[in-house]
């Protein structure tokens, strides 16, 4: 294993070069910028990975911030960072390059933030081979370097003069601020001004009949968490049935009503923490739940908090009704209450519109001689940030580099890959930047 970048160049040099027949000037410009910087981005994204950034490392993410800032600034974009103090956050870090033409306005997304904190012993860029190791190599350091490789090609060739693009780099997508309606208050307005988002999040790899396809993700299911609270009327454990099965056994009932009644296609639904006896508590964040009882004793009270992911918001209404409905259905005496969460991640419907984005970068994938890409199923990605803009424009997601095991220490990145995305970014929000909206 060696993290010395001149290997790493060898093996790149030795890998095919797409065809550019059908290509602008400008555009095989970009092939040859993205190229030509290769070890200029590598050395980039290694050093953003190496400073720690974990979410609850204010500091850390802010200094992120710093490093990837002036690399917006060079290209003549006006930078503000945005203080996220009051949602318990360090803040986001907006980058606007205002163009020369009225074409579509871009708005980019990515994240300056990952999931290892300052306790976690994943903290270092290592590469191996084509391959590198690191704290948000992919998820999502590796997607901001996309961009910047793309915006610098871009540059380059003459088409970012023209271009209004926006970049909105969040600080805590990895775990967003209380409530949202702060820590996305200002991606939400960025939205309602432009006329397409693109998510750098990771490319979506799934199994084709002959090995591992190269897919278009044109839809995010949403991400809400709900509370169910069970009281049942306590007594010694003698007497349980005859109408007294107490909280537990009522708890239980409904949570395999649910698994039972709730599916749906798209639909998902999780029990993530449960408990219950005597007593069952759970903290003011929601994520330890303390319970205490006797095995002689009916359990008194007992409580559930898990997940539902939807494609479309009719389908978590539905969703909703049927649990509200389940759970008016008492059959032993106890009283159950549910709760949904307000602070939740709307879904991305697939829409004609965000299909029509996946055909202009298919566009881009035959002119660069690049299989095209069909739809992913959206339940094989989780919940992002571009879902907050969902519903005022179009959307694209996945355009940061192919990667592995995010979110573990055995996350990697594959480095040729954040090369071959710069370059179908570069062309892609060209082409965009030069449509009439």
């Amino acid at each position: 294993m060696t993290s010395r970048p001149s290997l790493l160049l060898l093996v790149l040099a030795l890998l095919p070069t797409p065809a550019v027949a059908a290509l602008s000037r400008a555009e095989q410009t970009m092939i040859r910028t993205v190229d030509a910087e290769q070890q200029r981005t590598t050395d980039f994204l290694a050093t953003i990975v190496n400073q720690n950034s974990g979410t609850m490392d204010l500091a850390g993410v802010e200094a992120v911030r710093r490093m990837v800032e002036p690399e917006f600034a060079a290209l003549g974009f006006k930078t503000e960072w945005i203080d996220m103090k009051e949602a318990g956050r360090a803040g986001h870090l907006v980058a606007r390059h205002t163009g020369a033409k009225r074409g579509k306005r871009l708005l980019l997304i990515a994240h300056l933030d990952t999931v290892f904190e300052l306790d976690s012993p994943f903290q270092r860029w290592q590469v191996e081979g084509a391959r590198a190791h690191g704290p948000g190599a992919g998820d999502d350091k590796g997607g901001i370097a996309v961009i910047v490789a793309a915006l610098r090609a871009m540059q380059a060739a003459g088409t970012l003069k023209n271009a209004n693009i926006t970049v909105f780099l969040t600080g805590d997508e990895e775990d967003a601020g209380p409530p949202l309606t702060v820590s996305r208050r200002d991606l939400v307005a960025e939205g309602r001004k432009a006329d397409a988002a693109l998510d750098f999040e990771d490319l979506a790899i799934d199994d084709g009949p002959n090995g591992p396809v190269e897919m278009g993700s044109i839809a995010r299911r949403s991400a809400g968490s709900w509370t169910l609270t069970v009281t049942g009327r306590s007594a010694h454990s003698a007497g349980v049935g005859a109408g007294n099965y107490g909280a537990i056994y009522e708890l239980a009932r409904i949570i395999d009503q649910f698994r039972r009644e709730l599916p749906e296609e798209r639909l998902t639904y999780n029990v993530g923490l449960i408990g219950g006896g005597q007593s069952a508590t759970l903290d003011a964040g929601r994520i330890r739940l303390e319970a205490t009882g006797k095995t002689n004793i009916i359990a008194a009270t007992a409580v559930a908090r898990g997940d539902l992911r939807a494609i479309s918001p009719e389908q978590i209404e539905r969703a909703h009704e049927k649990m509200r409905v389940i759970v008016a259905q008492s059959l032993t005496g106890a009283k159950a209450e549910i709760s949904f969460d307000e602070d939740s991640y709307p879904p991305m419907p697939p829409t004609e519109g965000n299909r029509a984005l996946l055909a202009r970068l298919n566009g881009v994938n035959r002119d660069m001689g690049l299989t095209e890409m069909g739809e992913l199923d959206p339940s094989k990605r989780g919940a992002g940030d571009i879902s907050f803009v969902a519903a005022d424009l179009d959307g694209l997601v996945g355009l940061g580099p192919s990667s592995d095991g995010s979110h573990t220490d055995k996350e990697v990145v594959d480095v040729p890959s954040i090369f071959k995305q710069a370059k179908r970014a570069a062309i892609l929000m060209s082409r965009l930047a030069n449509q009439r909206r």
